[in-house]
């Protein structure tokens, strides 16, 4: 019976361990093997998985995803497509018009778990498996699969013969364990959005035609650098340790450099040359070198080995060590599509989160990332002619605010699958995420912003981080509260208008008087720039009461005093200064331009000759 007790106990504690880890994440080891016919552009294959069940959940069930699924006529990718008011036109009707030789598949021979095989269910694009027994918090299960595929016409992301001719884009290619996480199973159809996978290892075989040349994720184990002279089956072995997902490429034609930076990572370039990609592909690899160097110390180390940029897919598509790019390129559009995708290994690969539902912080980040990274580039001088941008962020808020004044903005807490339009999406993912850190910038100031994005990667590097998760790392930098920009910013469409209407000046008291109005529903501290007829300039900053403090030193040579704070509740506001008998001239609400202000034309008062 004494036996029985402690057993129970040791149960208990190793729940209530694991429960009390709110960063738990499962984990998985893959091992596929792939023979692949190029003739009818279908493969067979094997996959082993060992599953570990790191949470605090029994599992009755496991679910994967079937991307190439999607790839069907009257799909739910396809009827997205054909019925969305501003369809991608990369997809539009495509799918509709597949036949069974273009479409693609996964179709599941058989599953076992633990050497005995389990029933399964495939709906659409999500295999259902029944597990013959269930796992326990913190218990491993060995999952095998036997499967054959047939890869689709390209038409998004992944498929054969893309536009530039490539012959195989093999992302989202084998049946993929969905995460299961805090919120459970995320076992959502892929309906041509964003994804979420298990943290693990893979050791990948890829048995191809002899004439391919195979790029992938990870490091090569194979020796395989050179083409060979007949069409005999090759074996191509890959293995990448601490990812979420594989990816790779095929080709006969593909051009192979590879390049070693300073920074302790090997670069690879796959392309095919010619006249439209040999001049701009061949300056890259050195432009990229110079990158990292800024990357790195901006956004955190990038750990893995290799990087490599792979002409292929439909635009640009990240993946951990490896993108897929369409090739055929101007020299800036080749060098930003490159720096974006890589940029993902911070915001993706690296610092996990669930795409779906935070396609923002994925998209978002990264695109700050890369126009700060761009930026660095031109001052370096590494894009010819082209001079650095007087205000790099000033697209991404012009976008930002237009589609905020178009009625048409949706949350940012929208699930990606279920935006109404593409638009609202991208702009919303691409541009309003990217404004939401240069605004925190502006919030918390830029020394300590410049601390929270690398104790936020050292922190939640190999994880899977929420927008809360961000928040609380950026208040232990700042030492101010947050949650409200955050619930502003992302759960609602909520938008930034204050103006400052009026300032007059008490010269016998040598005092002056602004008076402000909060015109939009968002409430923000405001930076007001007072200009005298001296030529001198004085910033005072107002805190809102719920931030619990202000900002830290912001501006460069420029005296910054912090005054009463606002409350948000509070439409109008009143700014008492002292002038020293100088006269104001022209007040302006943020001269940084960092808040995104939907109405900028009532953020300045100039004195008006009388």
């Amino acid at each position: 019976m004494m036996k029985l007790f402690k057993s129970l106990v040791l149960v208990l504690i190793t729940i209530v361990s694991i429960s009390a880890q709110s960063d738990w994440q499962q984990r998985v080891e893959y091992k596929m093997d792939i023979d692949f016919d190029t003739s009818t552009h279908q493969f067979d294959g094997t996959q082993k998985i060992k599953y570990q069940n790191n949470s605090p959940d029994t599992l009755h069930k496991v679910f994967y995803h079937l991307y190439f699924n999607a790839f069907q006529p009257n799909s739910m990718m396809d009827w997205k497509s054909r019925s969305v008011e501003d369809p991608d036109g990369r997809v539009r009707d495509r799918i509709y018009y597949l036949n069974k030789e273009e479409i693609g598949y996964h179709k599941i021979k058989w599953i076992k778990q633990d050497g005995k095989e389990c029933s399964f269910h495939v709906e659409g694009t999500i295999l259902e498996v029944n597990l013959n027994k269930q796992i326990k918090p913190g218990k491993k299960t060995e999952l095998e699969m036997e499967f054959e595929s047939q890869v689709p016409v390209q038409i998004r992301r992944s498929g054969r013969n893309n536009a530039e001719g490539i012959d195989y884009s093999m992302s989202q290619w084998y049946p993929k364990l969905c995460e299961y996480d805090y919120m459970g199973w995320h076992a959502n159809p892929y309906v041509g959005r964003e994804f979420h996978g298990v943290w693990g290892d893979f050791d990948v075989k890829i048995t191809i035609a002899g004439n391919q040349i195979v790029a992938a994720s990870g490091v090569q184990k194979s020796k395989n650098d050179y083409v060979s002279v007949n069409n005999e089956k090759r074996t191509w072995h890959y293995k990448a340790e601490n990812v979420h997902d594989f990816v790779w490429a095929a080709d006969p034609d593909y051009k192979w450099i590879k390049y070693e930076t300073t920074e302790g990572v090997d670069l690879h370039f796959f392309y095919q040359p010619g006249e439209d990609t040999d001049e701009n592909w061949g300056k890259l690899p050195s432009i990229l070198a110079e990158a990292i160097k800024f990357m790195n110390d901006r956004y955190g180390k990038y750990p893995y080995p290799v990087f490599k940029v792979i002409q292929g897919g439909d635009g640009g598509m990240e993946y951990p060590m490896a993108t897929l790019i369409t090739g055929n390129r101007s020299l800036g559009s080749l060098v930003g599509v490159s720096i974006h995708e890589w940029m993902h290994s911070w915001y993706q690969m690296v610092l996990a989160t669930n795409e779906a539902l935070y396609p923002w912080m994925d998209e978002g980040f990264t695109s700050f990332g890369t126009t700060e990274t761009m930026q660095y580039l031109r001052e370096k001088e590494m894009l010819g002619a082209v001079s650095p941008q007087a205000n790099p962020f000033e697209g991404p808020y012009g976008s930002y605010i237009a589609n905020a004044l178009s009625g048409k903005e949706e949350a940012l807490s929208t699930h990606a699958d279920h935006y109404i339009t593409n638009r609202a999406y991208g702009v919303g993912s691409y541009n309003k995420g990217q404004v939401f850190l240069k605004q925190l910038e502006y919030i918390i100031g830029q020394k300590d912003f410049n601390k929270t994005l690398l104790r936020y990667y050292d922190e939640w590097k190999f994880k899977h981080p929420t927008d809360i998760d961000f928040m609380r790392v950026a208040e232990k930098c700042s030492g101010l509260e947050l949650d409200w920009y955050r619930e502003y910013w992302v759960n609602t469409t909520h938008t930034i208008d204050y103006a400052v209407f009026l300032a007059n000046q008490d010269e016998e008291r040598k005092k002056g008087l602004i008076f402000l109005s909060k015109e939009g529903i968002m409430p923000m501290p405001l930076d007001v720039e007072v200009s005298y007829a001296d030529g001198t300039k004085e910033i005072y900053n107002i805190p809102l009461s719920i931030m619990r403090g202000n900002k830290s030193y912001d501006y460069e040579n420029q005296r910054i005093s912090i005054v009463k704070d606002w409350a948000w509740t509070h439409p109008a506001y009143s700014l008492e200064i002292m002038t020293n008998g100088k006269e104001i001239i022209e007040v302006e609400i943020d001269p940084s331009k960092r808040m995104a202000d939907v109405k900028r034309g009532n953020n300045v008062w100039r004195k008006t000759e009388e």
